[in-house]
């Protein structure tokens, strides 16, 4: 479990974990000074709930045992019936309940059963549930879209920076005639995109032409991992170019240091390493819409 926020419902202290990138609700917040294994267990008896966990399990869990879940689905409303997180898992193989024992543990529910947990405690406590979960999720992707724009735009400054060293020590050493300082600025911006992106800005107009009719272009649709190794490529390349390293050199060191600080920050964030589609679309590497 990573990366633990809270939300509040009618005065009790909800948490939320990652687990393999989804969101994992409290069921012992929920229900917490309330007997709240009772609840818990109570609620995992009915044979409802039985049905829908397991109808879950079976959608989104390719491991799911479906025998013992049949076997718990013909026993549920018995009043020898007793079924527990612990049992559930272990014996179904399931991953929508996560069980952990110790201080900080307790019985953890992916968001849609946690949801239907809502609606065993209450009706309101249910869509209050749900309003302050959405509310958690607009801040964090408000939080992601500015991240965004601010590296987008430290990017923007750093091309400055980079277009200042070109010009200085680039063109006057090439002598080229003015009305063809574009095509040395274009070669060292592509010498970047290259790097990072495996494409020039020329190619990517090519296959986006309608993205680059409304001024876009392959940066704006970078994510916020390759903004942040942007920023140090250009950098890196304005200091190369003022020592006199050969286009070629550079190229190898710009190539390895992406390869590098990507894979790091990648690894520390995925939500960061997502690309930006428009301002609630986002994909990841391998192309999968988020």
């Amino acid at each position: 479990m990573t990366s633990k926020s809270q939300i509040e419902v009618e005065n009790k202290l909800i948490s939320i974990v990652k687990q393999d990138e989804q969101d994992y609700i409290s069921l012992t917040d929920m229900v917490k000074g309330e007997e709240g294994s009772d609840h818990i267990r109570n609620w995992m008896r009915n044979r409802n709930t039985v049905e829908f966990i397991g109808l879950w399990e079976t959608l989104n869990n390719p491991n799911f045992k479906p025998v013992e879940f049949d076997t718990f689905r013909k026993q549920a409303g018995l009043n020898s019936f007793n079924l527990t997180p612990k049992k559930w898992i272990e014996a179904t193989n399931a991953i929508g309940l996560i069980s952990k024992s110790g201080r900080y543990g307790g019985t953890y529910a992916h968001k849609d059963l946690a949801f239907e947990f809502g609606s065993w405690i209450s009706p309101m406590f249910k869509l209050l549930l749900i309003k302050e979960y959405q509310r958690l999720k607009e801040i964090e992707s408000n939080q992601y879209n500015l991240e965004w724009n601010v590296k987008r735009i430290l990017s923007k400054t750093n091309y400055q920076i980079h277009a200042d060293a070109v010009k200085d020590c680039i063109l006057p050493e090439k002598n080229y005639d003015k009305d063809k300082e574009w095509l040395i600025y274009a070669e060292e911006a592509d010498l970047l995109n290259v790097a990072l992106f495996k494409s020039t800005a020329k190619d990517w107009r090519e296959v986006n032409p309608d993205k680059a009719k409304k001024g876009l272009n392959i940066r704006d649709f970078a994510s916020i991992n390759e903004l942040v190794v942007l920023a140090n490529l250009e950098n890196l390349n304005s200091i190369l170019i003022r020592n006199q390293v050969d286009k070629e050199q550079r190229y190898r060191q710009l190539r390895d240091i992406v390869k590098i600080q990507l894979k790091s920050l990648d690894e520390k964030n995925f939500m960061k390493a997502l690309k930006k589609v428009s301002d609630d679309i986002y994909i990841d590497n391998k192309n999968k819409l988020k």
